[in-house]
């Protein structure tokens, strides 16, 4: 329920608050005045859009505030599923700033405008004369039935298994388009992973063979080296190990004269065992060195091979090659499990559909269920607002598949006069007829709904005399169920609002502002004195008003 409404800096509104209470509530004043100002302004807190345009003072920004009691409207899961903490008391705000940026918050805590309009949808409705345009609507028609039947939330259960299941069904097709260009691919994947699977790669394996390949083209200058230092070094009939033995006994004979030959000739037994071993080396070396033919032609091969495998999938290291080989062998085992995946995907597809018909065949023996009762209420409704030869059918028939909804379609049939045959509502409803067609089902459906406050945006819109009066009590008997404001320009109307607030312009320094203030009783007797009259209040509008309040 609505508790406060403060408005500042929105359009003709400088700095407005106002409170609302319980029952039926009415506002008032006169055309130009600002009433549908401050359906606007509630708009904002809803969640509809806005702009920089709305500002009165475009050096300052727009702030709109709504107090809303939410208790026992069932919205803690709402809540809880968006990650807000849940209060009873709520504060919606709204911020346009000059450059027409907008904010949202939920108690000071920003939030999105699609979560603000979720919410606003679930705490006021709002009903324009654009609004009576819906009744036409195929689907607004279904709404008011499930509404009226109490099985909203076995629809929406519904809607969101329907929702799952076209999303499987637009899986499928994707799957079998997939499988049909997988048909062409599916040869040429594996053909590339049968040849890189047959090249056995390795990493490190590049840099392997290069300089294997590389010491096999130069084995014969090799051998030739080691061979020739061999010789130098033990082999010839001058070689150094000779040279150096001699030197060691020549030494040998004179380091008694001399210790400092000692340590020389100790260094030189040193190296002539080094240099023998290294001889034995180079000589074991050399042995191994063998001209291999075969082994160059197939590394030379093999080279090639990972040369052109490297220039084939544009790669540059045997490691990525490898990377590549696991890719590919990923996209062919996802093309040969499409089929699986396929057969799989239709069996869910199965079983949904089918829990989904038996879910839609229990809701439309719902719909059925309550028909005749919702005709005949609405019926009685509309002879209360004075179409007294009123007929209306709802005509549903099944569908041979299954829509967001279940499988029924609907069609609303209204006929106001004798002789004249029923027909859809957009083809014969006149506008006075439609809104009071609209105002009959919601005050219908009011009483099965947990919304806590409607709004009325010129309800009276066709209606007149006996007939606003018949409106008004409506209105008023929907106040007792749940919150109800209405704008209206009928002092029938007026007269059976619990509260009244009137709606009226000041000029002050050739600056327009709109201001609202809730009429005392004797306020209201004149307001809606001045409703009943020209240009001149009379007695007797005076008393018809007071007769009203009476009533």
């Amino acid at each position: 329920m609505l508790l406060k409404l403060s408005i500042k800096n929105y359009i003709l509104i400088q700095d407005v608050e106002i409170d609302f209470s319980t029952g039926f509530s009415v506002i008032t004043g006169e055309t130009g005045a600002g009433k549908s100002i401050l359906l606007g302004a509630l708009g904002l807190i809803l969640g509809q859009r806005a702009d920089s345009s709305i500002l009165l003072d475009k050096s300052k920004k727009c702030i709109i505030e709504g107090s809303f009691v939410i208790k026992g409207y069932n919205l803690e899961d709402f809540f809880r599923i968006n990650e807000l903490d849940f209060d009873e008391l709520i504060l919606l705000r709204r911020e346009i700033n000059q450059g027409g940026k907008s904010r949202a918050f939920i108690n000071d805590t920003p939030v999105n405008l699609t979560f603000l309009k979720d919410l606003g949808d679930r705490l006021v409705n709002v009903h324009s004369q654009n609004s009576i345009i819906t009744l036409n609507d195929s689907n607004f028609q279904l709404a008011v039935l499930d509404s009226y039947a109490g099985i909203q939330a076995k629809v929406t259960a519904y809607r969101s298994g329907y929702f799952n299941f076209s999303e499987l069904k637009k899986q499928l097709a994707d799957l079998k388009t997939s499988a049909l260009k997988a048909v062409g691919e599916r040869d040429y994947y594996q053909f590339l992973l049968d040849e890189l699977i047959k090249s056995n790669l390795r990493s490190g394996e590049l840099q392997e063979v290069e300089e294997r390949l590389e010491f096999l083209r130069h084995a014969g200058e090799i051998k030739k080296s080691l061979f020739n230092a061999h010789q130098i070094f033990s082999e010839t009939d001058v070689n150094v190990l000779t040279q150096l033995s001699e030197a060691i006994h020549a030494l040998n004979g004179i380091v008694k004269f001399n210790s400092e030959l000692k340590n020389i000739v100790e260094r030189l037994k040193t190296n002539y065992i080094d240099i023998k071993d290294i001889s034995g080396e180079l000589s074991v070396i050399e042995d191994q060195v063998n001209i291999d033919p075969d082994e160059l032609a197939t590394l030379s091969q093999r080279l090639d091979l990972l040369y052109r495998l490297l220039n084939k999938h544009q790669k540059s290291t045997i490691e990525e090659l490898i990377t590549l080989q696991h890719d590919i062998e990923n996209k062919v085992f996802d093309i040969f499990n499409l089929e699986e995946r396929i057969h799989t995907l239709t069996d869910e597809i199965s079983r949904s559909e089918s829990e989904l018909f038996e879910k839609a065949k229990a809701i439309s023996s719902e719909r059925q269920k309550i028909v005749l009762k919702f005709e005949k209420e609405l019926i009685n409704k509309l002879l209360q607002l004075g179409i007294s030869t009123a007929r209306f059918k709802v005509e549903l028939t099944a569908d041979d598949g299954l829509l967001k909804d279940g499988i029924d379609k609907v069609k609303l049939l209204f006929s106001a006069n004798k002789g004249i045959e029923l027909s859809e509502l957009s083809a014969i409803a006149s506008g006075g007829e439609m809104s009071r067609l609209m105002l009959s089902v919601k005050s219908m459906i009011s009483q099965k709904n947990l919304l806590p406050t409607i709004f009325f945006d010129e309800i009276d819109n066709g209606v007149s005399g006996e007939i606003a009066g018949k409106v008004g009590n409506i209105l008023k008997q929907m106040g007792e169920k749940m919150q109800v404001i209405a704008i209206t320009h009928l002092p029938q109307i007026a007269g059976k609002g619990n509260h009244h607030y009137w709606v009226y312009k000041s000029e002050k320094n050739q600056i327009t502002n709109t201001f609202i203030k809730q009429l005392s009783l004797q306020d209201r007797v004149e307001e809606i004195a001045k409703m009943l009259s020209n240009e001149i209040v009379t007695e007797a509008a005076f008393q018809t008003a007071k007769e009203l309040l009476n009533n």
